[in-house]
């Protein structure tokens, strides 16, 4: 039975094979993973599609095309067991100066014991410097090489591969690079700042967070209540709501909102459809969702389809301020961040409340500078006083 690439999206034409969660030859079972892919988009498991011996065909770290067979089972009701490849197999690959000197030398490199960083051997494994006093059992070696005429110190490729590490960029990390550089140079993005007191919407969590959970089986997290928010300022602002079509304005009539969520391969930003007729259980529900399904590889490209408008959640890795970057087509992105006790005044006293910085950037050939500032001034209002959010939601 072959192993092939399966289809994940209309825009997806290859993937990267990341990682085979069994060895060749391996016995599996059906439905048990088998190997992780890696799209443009999302990262998946691919599954076995029944109980049988597991023959590699593609090894892990090669981009193949949609359909490409890439491993075979086979299925049976005793199936033979093939033994995992010998240790020479797994040895880590030569430097260009070890690989001259070898040759050079007629040394077998297998029959060396190399003592680099994972086993490496390094050029002086192969000339065995380590064991020899100086001056002596070096006459057969080059002259370049022999101690009694030291050269002085350069760092040798070994030593700087050893030093250093090079990596293939997954297609994940090339497509958000893409994106993040086309947003900077086909966009006009301006970023404006505001501040919120988060006071009461602490004080509401606080009250009903016990509750909330027993009665939903999550917790109320501060994303509802700006989700929430963003949706209410949206319908007052549609220019931020909107996207840029060739010529063309496209107002957004409903308000599909992206969660931009850290992944162990780069950010992706599911996205919540028809935010605004979701009650604040249902958007906790489908972010811890989204959650789950980044965390064990089963996003899905219809989860990513779509957005008018997105958020990004900086404050959870502690950031207290940045300046968050857009996801064209949309024209408008809010940045939350860190809540922390700082002195404000209030009634012309100095007290000391639980402020959170927020940032919106957009797009100023669809949004002038005077709504991005009305929008996130209405944005922080509902956040300040968010009673009639949550009883409406």
């Amino acid at each position: 039975m072959d192993i092939k690439i399966p289809e994940v999206g209309e825009s997806v034409h290859e993937a990267l094979v990341a990682k085979w969660l069994k060895e060749d030859g391996a016995a599996v079972q059906r439905d048990e993973p088998l190997c992780e892919l890696e799209t443009d988009k999302i990262t998946l498991e691919l599954p076995a599609e029944a109980d049988g011996v597991l023959t590699i065909a593609v090894p892990a770290g090669e981009t193949v095309k949609i359909g490409t067979v890439i491993g075979s089972l086979a299925t049976g009701p005793v199936p033979k067991t093939v033994l995992p490849a010998g240790d020479a197999a797994k040895r880590p690959p030569l430097s260009p100066a070890v690989r001259k000197l070898a040759a050079e030398q007629g040394v077998d490199v297998t029959a060396v014991v190399g003592t680099g960083r994972g086993g490496r051997v390094t050029v002086e494994d192969l000339l065995g410097t380590g064991k020899q006093e100086p001056g002596k059992g070096d006459e057969t070696l080059p002259s370049s090489v022999r101690s009694e005429e030291p050269a002085p110190y350069r760092p040798t490729a070994d030593r700087t591969e050893d030093r250093s590490r090079r990596v293939a960029m997954s297609p994940i990390r090339k497509r958000i690079a893409e994106r993040l550089l086309s947003a900077r140079q086909q966009t006009a993005m301006l970023t404006t700042f505001n501040e919120a007191e988060m006071s009461r919407i602490i004080e509401l969590r606080r009250r009903h967070k016990e509750h909330f959970q027993q009665k939903h089986g999550v917790s109320l997290g501060f994303m509802s209540f700006f989700v929430k928010a963003c949706c209410e300022a949206l319908r007052e602002f549609p220019a931020v709501n909107a996207s840029i079509d060739g010529d063309d304005l496209v107002f957004h009539d409903f308000y599909d909102i992206g969660i931009a969520i850290g992944g162990e391969k780069g950010l992706v930003v599911p996205v919540l459809k028809d935010a605004d007729q979701l009650h604040f259980a249902e958007i906790e529900q489908r972010i811890a969702g989204f959650v789950e399904k980044v965390r064990t590889n089963r996003l899905a490209i219809a989860d990513l389809e779509g957005g008018t408008f997105s958020i990004s959640n900086g404050g959870v890795y502690g950031s207290l301020m940045s300046t968050p970057i857009l996801n064209p087509p949309q024209s408008g992105v809010l940045g939350m961040h860190a809540v922390q006790e700082r002195p404000v005044v209030r009634d012309g006293q100095i007290v000391i409340r639980p402020m959170m910085y927020l940032a919106l950037s957009y797009d100023h050939r669809i949004i002038d500078g005077r709504e991005a500032v009305q929008f996130l001034k209405k944005v922080k209002a509902y956040v300040e006083e968010p009673e009639e959010l949550f009883l409406e939601g």
